[in-house]
């Protein structure tokens, strides 16, 4: 009998609402977000497509940026399509087992974000601090395997996410207040205790997130370190210079990041929903969409790539016409 009641407090749907309140803007806030989204696809894949085809660019500053764009755009694909479908064509209906695997790719891909982040900034204090030993401590196989860890360390973390909403009674309607399935937005649209559900929420973001940052923030102290110790009045400069482009990426991931997670948590009546919603789509689209263009205008090797690519693939196109 527990076995039935159980079925019958499983959903076959949600319906995903889009930005409550606002929803005779939908088609006006789509518009942003479908540009922002053309942007980000565009960016990372030809950023991916130069980083494998341009030599001078297989080092592994580059390689942790094409790990970066390829888990980007991921990320920004696994809900803006489904959005735009909101907005555009009111198809809100979404399977339950589907809210499940979009919200596990969601956190998993944002925590992979982050790790992909905390590699770079532990790329730059090598390149940095050991400047002679760069090649030899960065080789292919070490950057292969900080990123099956970094993608194995939030695949472990986020697997519970699941679990944790598969078994919580929904009893109280199908509706969520959002674009896509967010871990505590489907949680809160169940009737039983969600307690367990937003602590491990938390947990998850600290040991994630947290971590991340920590390393980040270490790596930063100890280049600031080494920087300031240099004898030479240009070498501070060139240093950072190599940094300014990840940290760009820092500030515009974490920033609304962390706004979303705390304010999911702790929000109050002075935030209004809808702009916690459009914040939570903004911080899966921003990154993807800016960093192409804060490295490629930022790092002098990409921008001599593109402008070798595209003469390269001008002179093709002029042999071919002539022949």
């Amino acid at each position: 009998m527990s076995g039935a009641n159980s079925s019958s407090l499983t959903p076959g749907y949600f319906i995903l609402n889009g930005v409550p309140g606002l929803e005779a803007a939908h088609i006006w806030i789509s518009l942003p977000f479908c540009l922002m989204y053309i942007i980000a696809l565009v960016g990372n894949v030809g950023l991916i497509y130069l980083i494998s085809h341009e030599e001078a660019l297989h080092r592994p500053m580059y390689y942790f940026l094409a790990l970066l764009a390829s888990t980007e755009v991921t990320l920004c694909t696994t809900t803006v399509p489904n959005m735009l479908c909101i907005f555009w064509f009111n198809l809100k209906e979404i399977d339950f087992n589907a809210c499940l695997v979009q919200m596990f790719f969601v956190h998993m891909l944002t925590g992979m974000e982050s790790g992909v982040l905390m590699l770079m900034a532990l790329d730059r204090y090598v390149a940095i601090c050991y400047p002679l030993r760069y090649a030899t401590i960065l080789t292919n196989p070490v950057i292969t395997k900080a990123g099956f860890a970094t993608f194995l360390k939030s695949v472990i973390l986020i697997i519970p996410f699941t679990f944790l909403t598969k078994r919580l009674p929904y009893c109280q309607g199908h509706l969520i207040p959002h674009t896509y399935c967010d871990h505590m937005s489907v949680a809160k649209v169940s009737c039983g205790n969600v307690k367990i559900n937003a602590i491990y929420g938390l947990l998850a973001a600290i040991l994630i997130g947290g971590f991340d940052m920590f390393c980040i923030s270490v790596s930063y102290t100890m280049i600031l370190r080494t920087v300031v110790s240099l004898s030479s009045v240009d070498a501070p400069h060139k240093a950072f210079g190599t940094c300014t482009s990840h940290l760009g990426a820092i500030v515009i991931t974490y920033v609304p990041a962390l706004f979303s997670i705390f304010t999911h948590r702790f929000r109050g009546k002075s935030i209004s929903h809808h702009v916690h919603i459009l914040i939570a789509n903004l911080y899966l689209i921003c990154p993807p969409t800016l960093n192409p263009i804060i490295y490629g205008i930022k790092t002098k090797q990409i921008r001599e790539g593109v402008i070798k690519l595209f003469f390269k693939e001008k002179d093709a196109l002029d042999i071919k016409q002539s022949q």
